[in-house]
């Protein structure tokens, strides 16, 4: 009988291990509970203080952590620097290049949590909880994010611009861009929703509103003032995503698409008479349906992991490999 009870207890333990560990890729939203307790008051605080001097920054933040998860899972390879002759990253890949934002909050972040827990939090970590911060700061979701991720010590320009989906792609190449990430078209839809806040390039849309019909002639006609036919006049030129409320994180988004006001090519596929179009509806009508299914796909594409066998670390600096 004691033999059996002591099996019984290690059985136990073991199942206890397992389910509490990070050993075996297993995230959880208490992994820095012990290590550093004060961690996501810092970096709400941090991400408080962004918003303050810019609303816009929680559209760039939650955006550089897609870019990030997107890209060899979600472990903060976007975030390092170039080296001039001998390192290339991701942020001169061309969805990237003059394009995310957000990379000076994370560096304060970092600088505020490694003064009350050196070397303890990744670089990715603070990505995921920075992009839930500003969604959150902006009257989006919240949700617990799970933690214990580590830093990449290499980067991938070549996947970073194969597979990032681009904003003229159709229906079916989104819905094959989120599939490679195991990611639903459900979840391509709810996370879509991003697209409730924060603005994007003239050139990124130029040919939706210059060659599209599937789009509200009025609004053709608005956006067109700001962003010339002939590239590169106006390239850069910013416009809202959601015209109506551009730093809220509602559901207007799902709204505007039902309206054919889409900002993107991209975006107006989700409402194009095609499999999608129902789950528009829904959230159009549904706050709260679009911001539980936004935070689920949130967790759920937060889970994206390196490559098996990545060599990872806590890095100290987020613009640079430990030497």
């Amino acid at each position: 009988m004691a033999s059996s009870s002591s099996c019984m207890a290690w059985h136990c333990l073991l199942a206890l291990f397992l389910l509490s560990s990070t050993a075996y890729g297993q995230l959880s939203p208490s992994f820095y509970d012990k290590s550093c307790p004060t961690l996501q008051r810092t970096v709400r605080a941090t991400v408080t203080k962004a918003l303050r001097a810019e609303r816009r920054m929680g559209a760039s933040l939650l955006r550089l952590h897609f870019h990030d998860c997107f890209v060899q899972g979600c472990d903060g390879s976007i975030l390092l620097d170039d080296v001039a002759g001998s390192f290339v990253g991701e942020k001169t890949a061309f969805p990237n290049v003059n394009s995310v934002r957000g990379y000076e909050v994370i560096d304060q972040i970092k600088k505020d949590v490694e003064l009350v827990c050196p070397g303890v939090v990744s670089c990715a970590d603070i990505a995921a909880l920075a992009a839930r911060d500003g969604t959150s700061l902006l009257g989006g979701p919240s949700w617990a994010v799970p933690l214990g991720r580590q830093d990449s010590t290499t980067a991938n320009m070549m996947e970073a611009n194969s597979d990032l989906p681009a904003p003229s792609l159709n229906l079916d190449g989104l819905i094959a861009a989120f599939a490679k990430k195991q990611l639903s078209p459900r979840d391509l839809t709810a996370l879509s929703g991003a697209h409730t806040i924060g603005f994007s390039q003239c050139q990124n849309f130029r040919g939706h509103i210059y060659n599209d019909t599937n789009i509200d002639p009025a609004f053709a006609t608005l956006r067109q003032r700001t962003c010339p036919a002939a590239a590169p006049n106006g390239d850069t030129s910013l416009a809202p995503f959601d015209v109506q409320t551009p730093l809220v994180f509602d559901n207007a988004y799902y709204r505007n698409l039902v309206a054919r006001r889409g900002l993107l090519h991209s975006d107006q596929e989700l409402f194009n008479g095609a499999s999608q179009d129902a789950l528009v509806s829904q959230y159009a009508a549904n706050r709260a349906l679009f911001a539980s299914d936004f935070a689920t796909a949130m967790i759920k594409m937060g889970n994206l992991a390196p490559p098996t066998g990545a060599v990872t670390q806590i890095r100290r600096n987020c613009r640079v490999v430990n030497s």
